[in-house]
This record gives structure tokens, sequence and C-alpha cells, in this order.
């Protein structure tokens, strides 16, 4: 294994092991979370130690907390009773490198991240935000206390050790066909239509890779299509307390394609959407960071069928619109202008690395 996460607690008395911050969501299941907590038992007292792993939706920032207000809302966790020990997970080859790393009084523990919980995902802050991103995010933390969910016990941040993990889809290894669009529409003053069909090679793209859109441009109208504008939209659907959906502009391009009067055209237009041109954008959702590593675009959200209505937290989606500006000769020309549009969906995302 090239590296260990590790991560002591203020007290020195539970130092929390991991092979891995980046779990994969393959759609029908995820990594199993493993683990191991080596412990100092010097200063526990009559206290137990525990672990746990949450999924939190983080909407402010930790200073905020200090005064009595709640920024976290777990979406989902599950934690378990680490020492004195109750139960034993199956080990796996994860868990041996991890005990012959930490040594002596450690204990193993393993997580099931149901299929069903969003992807790590953070909204871009704005040039002056400060604090930790909002977004969902996963964390396994390891604690002292004397009851396993007792609200009102205080656990001390100098008794805690916590690391952020990432849960990530990447792209499935079968690309389908590209979608495909098509529109007729007519014009006042104007007895034949404008017709535009936009399709793409495939369904799914990778982070940074040239999206090309072919597009077939018939003008039968007595009208002039003056330029071609290409948009790609991400809406980001916060579902949590209330459904909340809000749309981004990631990319907007014009091309200055012109097809006369009863002219045709079939031209391969590209795109490439990047986070480098939205920096600014507060509120864009990127791929969950871990500390102040770069990121990208939030990538596409994959969901296991009949599941969209159960999925809390952030979901992700792309559109790309195809606008062809219309306008009309003589000197209502600029009143008559009018746009011809489709829309294709898109899938971001990332390919799966090498093993």
């Amino acid at each position: 294994m090239a590296k260990v996460f590790k991560k002591t607690s203020g007290n020195g008395g539970l130092t929390l092991y991991l092979g891995k911050r980046d779990y994969v969501d393959h759609v029908s299941a995820v990594d199993r979370v493993d683990g191991v907590v080596k412990v100092d038992t010097a200063d526990f007292g009559d206290r137990k130690a525990f672990v746990q792993l949450a999924c939190a939706f983080r909407y402010g920032s930790d200073d905020l907390d200090v005064m009595g207000l709640c920024f976290r809302k777990d979406i989902w966790f599950e934690q378990t009773q680490i020492y004195p020990e109750n139960s034993k997970p199956q080990l796996s080859a994860m868990h041996e490198t991890l005990l012959k790393k930490a040594g002596d009084n450690a204990y193993p523990f393993s997580f099931e991240i149901p299929t069903n919980l969003p992807c790590s995902v953070s909204l871009q802050p704005g040039p002056d935000d400060k604090g930790k991103a909002c977004g969902v995010d996963f964390e396994v933390k390891t604690y002292l206390a004397k009851e396993k969910n007792n609200p009102d016990e205080k656990v001390e941040k100098k008794d805690t050790a916590r690391l952020v993990i990432r849960k990530i889809q990447y792209a499935p290894s079968q690309v389908g066909a590209g979608p495909k669009a098509d529109i007729c529409k007519s014009f006042m003053m104007s007895d034949k239509p404008v017709h535009l069909e936009a399709s793409m090679e495939k369904d799914l793209y990778f982070h940074g890779e040239a999206i090309s859109i072919k597009l077939k441009i018939s003008n039968e109208s007595n009208k002039t299509v003056k330029k071609i504008k290409i948009t790609v939209d991400q809406t980001t659907d916060i579902v949590l307390y209330s459904a909340d959906k809000y749309t981004k502009t990631v990319l907007s391009q014009e091309f200055g394609e012109t097809v006369e009067a009863s002219g045709t055209l079939e031209k391969t237009l590209s795109i490439t959407p990047l986070l480098t041109e939205n920096k600014e954008k507060r509120g864009l959702a990127l791929d969950g960071r871990l500390k102040d590593e770069d990121t990208n675009l939030a990538s596409t959200t994959m969901l296991p069928q009949g599941v969209e209505k159960e999925v809390l937290g952030i979901l992700v989606s792309y559109k790309i619109k195809i606008d062809l500006m219309v306008a009309g000769g003589g000197l209502l020309g600029g009143l008559t202008a009018s746009d011809v549009t489709v829309e294709l969906p898109l899938n971001l995302m990332h390919p799966k690395p090498e093993e």
C-alpha cells in the first residue's frame, strides 16, 4: 500500500487509520470503508471508544457553530463501539495492512455506504466567503463517550479524531450512442421553416474532453441565420427539507456561422466546459475536494433505477442548448428576429483509473 492516512485525537488516546480516502460508487454497490482505531486507554476512565461514518450536508462555516447553531445536517450515519470490543468485522486485506501499521491495541471496523446516498459535492464559495465550502461530505470519526448515542453528552474535541473521505463515481466502461434532437420552426411573414438537427457522438464525456456537436441546418425561410450560440447549463438539485433546484451557465460560446435564406449548412462545432472559466461563480457544484487540492465541475450524478425519490443531498445534471439567431430582412428585420433552439443532455464524468 502506497499510503496510510491517520489522525490522532488531541489527548493522544485514539488514532484513526484508513488505507484510502476515495470510495467508489459502482451504482449497484459502494466500496466498503475498512479502517482501524488504535487506543491508549490511560485517560479513558469509564468512557468507551466509538467510531462512526456520517454523510452530512454542510451549509455554513464551523466558526458559526459556537453560537449554538448547527450548520451540519446529517443525512445518514452509522456508529459502532470499538473499545471494549463487542463485535469484530470480517477482516479484509486492507484491515491486515492497517493492523500491522498500527501495532498493539488496534481494533478493526467496517462500514457499508448505502447506494442511495449522494456523492461528495462542494458548492463553490464566492470570492469573499470564508470557512469550509457548503456541500455534501463524508466523515469517519472516532471519539470517547460514556454512551453510544446520547444527545445530552458533550464529546470534547480533544477526545475526537476525524478524517474526511469522498464517495465518487467513475464513468461506466460502456459508452452509449449520443443523443440527437431536431426542430422545425416557422416564422411570421415567412411561409417556410428553418430546420435544425443537432447530435453528439456519444452519451458521456470526460472532464476537460472536447465535446463535438454535429449540426445540420436547412433554412427554407426568407430569413438569415446570423450566428450560432451554444451554452452548457449545470442544474443542481439540493434535496433536503424541501427540493431547491437552480441552474448556472458554465459555458456560453458564439460561432459566426451564417446561413442565408434557402441555404443549408452541415458543421461540427467543438466546446469544452471547464471550471477554470467559472472560478467566480458562487454556488456552482464541484466534485468534493480533500483539503485544498484542485477539483473540477461536479460530475453528473448516476443513480440506480427507481431511487431518484429517495436520494437526499445534491444531484447534478447538465444540458447543452444550441440556439440559431435568426433575423428577418427589410425594415422589420430587428423586430422579427427570433431563435431556433434545441437541447441535448450531457453526462460529464471521470474515467475509471487504471488499477
